[in-house]
């Protein structure tokens, strides 16, 4: 049966023991992440880990899209072996989605809890990505759970559940809460102040290049050393061409490269090596299927040109 234990944080997270205490459980469960042993951590991470270690305040992680803010999170989670009870918010999501609804289940009415009310319940990490996105009216519905009050539940009877000591409350988003002035996330809403207040705050980033790199070479088998780095190469200039601060492109796209896209890309060349044989050009036909065909005509043909400059004619 699972139980909370003690882990040294050292040796959890990097290998080595510190003497340092972090808290989790005995053992994995159905909804602990599945752990990554090719996994490279970000330098933002230790921000994570300090939360892990520290804290028990929320904590909300905002950044790039595709730049790994819930991986990183999912990752750290399955080293202790915690339960991530996961949502994805929405314009359109109310709060008692998050707590559970009544359903017929084997021809009786029973009530479903939601996975707010499961973390609270068990002790595990309540998710909630791109809170950005949520009603800020909705959103001000977990100020009091930020503040380590119980949940109470009218549509099960009163029924009142009181946080578990391992209770966390995570969050992730594109933004940082104050909307979104650069106008590349749509539909990302200013959140409530007070909301805000009740986080402890990570700016994400991507990769640096070389450990893009390395993930590229340890996730896909079909890309050598030099493909992978002209291919991190294309993906920085993407980036810089989304964002606007690209100073040799007079073009801005509205298509970033994440680095789910980036293996995605990486994946499908091993996939398609055959059609070499066949004449094909496998980094330009993986690279179609990866990312530009949600492209428009415009981007799709600057990217075209930007790949054509960086790999020539492979």
């Amino acid at each position: 049966m699972m139980q909370p234990c003690n882990f040294d944080a050292g040796e959890v997270f990097s290998g080595r023991k510190s003497g340092n205490v972090v808290r989790g459980w005995s053992e994995a469960n159905e909804y602990t992440p599945p752990f990554d042993s090719s996994y490279v951590p970000q330098p933002w991470a230790t921000d994570i880990i300090v939360w892990l270690c520290s804290l028990h305040e929320g904590i909300y992680i905002y950044g790039p899209a595709g730049c790994g803010k819930t991986s990183c999170l999912k990752h750290f989670a399955s080293r202790l072996n915690y339960p991530v009870f996961e949502v994805t918010a929405h314009a359109r999501l109310e709060f008692p989605e998050l707590v559970g609804h009544h359903t017929v289940r084997d021809g009786n009415m029973t009530f479903e809890y939601g996975p707010l009310a499961l973390a609270m319940e068990h002790g595990g990490i309540f998710l909630i990505n791109e809170l950005d996105l949520l009603d800020p009216s909705t959103a001000a519905g977990l100020n009091s759970i930020l503040d380590g009050s119980p949940l109470v539940i009218p549509e099960n009877g009163g029924e009142i559940i009181h946080p578990h000591e391992m209770f966390r409350f995570a969050a992730t988003a594109n933004s940082n809460g104050a909307g979104d002035e650069s106008g590349l996330y749509q539909g990302v809403m200013r959140q409530n102040m007070a909301l805000m207040d009740r986080f402890m705050f990570v700016e994400a980033g991507y990769l640096a290049p070389e450990r893009e790199k390395a993930l590229i070479l340890a996730k896909c088998p079909g890309v050598k050393d030099k493909l992978a780095e002209q291919m991190v190469r294309f993906a920085t200039d993407m980036r810089s061409m989304f964002t606007g601060n690209d100073a040799e492109q007079d073009v801005t796209i509205e298509l970033t490269c994440s680095t789910r896209a980036l293996i995605r890309w990486g994946t499908l060349i091993g996939l398609y090596a055959p059609l070499r044989a066949t004449g094909v050009n496998v980094v330009a036909h993986a690279l179609d299927r990866a990312l530009l065909f949600r492209a428009t005509p415009a981007t799709r043909t600057a990217l075209k040109e930007l790949a054509q400059r960086i790999f020539g004619g492979k």
